[in-house]
């Protein structure tokens, strides 16, 4: 077993381990001071793994109850938000009681959201069944739901009691969403440095621990000094503001680690055209991609991105920060004007080198 602390407004552990869903009981314990345990998770992630889970709660005397989305980006709506407050209300949740969030990214924003607003916050757990809630979203406060002019336009920071990474939950998971998460993983590696980025040079699975391991230990460390967003935690955003876009422009049809795919090659594109970064850089990361299998064709113009980037929860002001690479390892926060936007994308789009 791993344990990695985050120590900001609210100090919560993130377990790393394999197999202990079945434990899930003795990792709750410490934070559960009523009988009810609500869990807001999806219909694949509850056909394989729910009885599991609602069996290690149920045994111990508690109160199970289970709100079931449909898999994938569309069930983030206002819709599935308001029934899951009433059916809490319904089932007498109260602040004593416990939300756990079951699944991906998306129970896990849902989740954390009600459990953030219900009667102004009630403790909240998750249990992160992707490789890529595992390495980011499970971690850092961060809920919310899409609205149809954007993705995560209503939302809220707010801490867990704790996150607990059950690894083996991964060896279900089919190969194109398992992929997503490298995704994740390849933005960290250019955040941090060539040492995690040389690292996933080889196939993840034979060392997914201590990778999942050094990712979460690189998001806890941002997180810590800027846990509202306002500052280097934005430098998380690198290839994510383009990925919003696409994944809008797509009618969500495109998955979140694909959209960030193409979004990270963008960037870098961008960075290179506007003399951020070498050609070396550029080449580097664009292999990277490659080596995993991620198409990074963009798919849309550089207006409709420029156009959907506008939607974006990050802009300010005619602004927007994007986040721009000068080397592996050295990221930079760029204020943008929003005019330039579209030339700045068409020019990188043009680039054929």
């Amino acid at each position: 077993m791993r344990k990695i602390t985050v120590a900001g407004s609210k100090k919560y552990d993130i377990i790393i381990d394999k197999n202990i869903l079945s434990e899930a009981y003795q990792y709750i314990k410490p934070f559960l001071t009523g009988n009810i345990v609500y869990i807001v998770t999806d219909d694949i992630v509850d056909s394989l793994y729910g009885s599991i889970l609602t069996d290690s709660l149920e045994s111990n005397g508690l109160s199970v109850f289970r709100y079931i989305i449909p898999h994938g980006e569309q069930s983030k709506n206002t819709d599935n938000y308001i029934a899951v407050l009433n059916d809490m209300a319904t089932k007498g949740v109260s602040r004593s009681d416990m939300l756990i969030a079951f699944g991906g990214g998306v129970p896990g924003d849902l989740g954390g959201f009600a459990a953030a607003t219900y009667l102004r916050g009630i403790p909240l757990l998750h249990i992160p069944t992707t490789l890529l809630a595992t390495v980011d979203s499970s971690i850092g406060g961060k809920t919310g739901i899409d609205l149809k002019e954007g993705k995560n336009l209503a939302g809220a920071f707010y801490q867990p009691q704790a996150v607990i990474c059950d690894l083996s939950l991964l060896d279900t998971l089919p190969d194109e969403v398992f992929k997503d998460g490298y995704a994740e993983i390849i933005k960290y590696g250019i955040l941090s440095g060539n040492q995690l980025f040389n690292r996933i040079k080889k196939p993840l699975k034979s060392d997914i621990e201590s990778i999942v391991y050094e990712c979460v230990k690189i998001k806890r460390d941002i997180v810590q000094k800027d846990e509202s967003d306002i500052g280097m935690r934005q430098l998380l955003n690198l290839g994510h503001t383009i990925a919003h876009a696409v994944e809008l422009l797509s009618g969500y049809t495109i998955s979140h680690g694909a959209a960030v795919a193409k979004g990270l090659h963008l960037i870098s594109k961008i960075s290179y055209t506007q003399g951020l970064c070498s050609k070396e850089v550029l080449t580097k990361i664009t292999d990277m991609l490659n080596l995993h299998g991620f198409n990074t064709d963009l798919l849309y113009g550089a207006k409709d991105i420029a156009n959907a980037i506008t939607a974006d929860k990050k802009r300010s002001s005619g602004h927007i920060n994007l986040i721009l690479i000068r080397d592996i390892g050295k990221c930079t926060i760029e204020k943008t004007d929003m005019s330039d936007l579209t030339d700045i994308i068409q020019t990188a789009t043009e680039y054929r080198g």
